[in-house]
């Protein structure tokens, strides 16, 4: 599968800047931050705060404060997670094929430390990047201009 973006692809045993025990994580970060994150889980739609946000801001991963996002590049896409049309800067996320749940995905993850964020699709806005980063809130830390 040809995957939806130009950013790195995740290569097979990637060691990533921060890498930390499994106990470790699961004592730094909430259960649903750890769910996600570690676990490749996925919230409820239309149940993080960060969904309908649209104040001037950055997004950075939950687990390693790595900036992913910005406010500028977030937008509506009515699918219940927090949307952007584009990330700060490509080297901060990596893809790879998802094959899981009986469809093929492009999952997005934290270049840092390999957090599960969420997956890339090509419905976003077409005057912008055509990309749609749905991105699940339990995933990012918001820090307000």
């Amino acid at each position: 599968m040809e995957l939806l973006s130009n950013h790195p692809e995740v290569e097979k045993d990637q060691k990533f800047e921060v890498e930390k025990a499994d106990s470790i994580w699961r004592k730094e970060l909430t259960d649903e931050q750890y769910s996600i994150l570690r676990q490749k889980g996925t919230e409820r739609a239309f149940t993080s705060s960060l969904e309908a946000n649209y104040d001037g801001g950055t997004y950075e991963c939950a687990a390693c404060g790595n900036p992913l996002f910005t406010s500028e590049t977030k937008f509506n896409s009515g699918c219940g997670w927090p949307s952007f049309y584009d990330a700060i800067d490509k080297t901060k996320i990596v893809v790879k094929t998802d094959s899981s749940h009986g469809m093929v995905r492009t999952e997005i993850m934290c270049a840092k430390c390999g957090g599960h964020l969420g997956h890339i699709f090509d419905d976003g806005p077409k005057d912008k990047t055509g990309l749609r980063y749905c991105v699940n809130g339990g995933s990012l830390k918001y820090k307000k201009k």
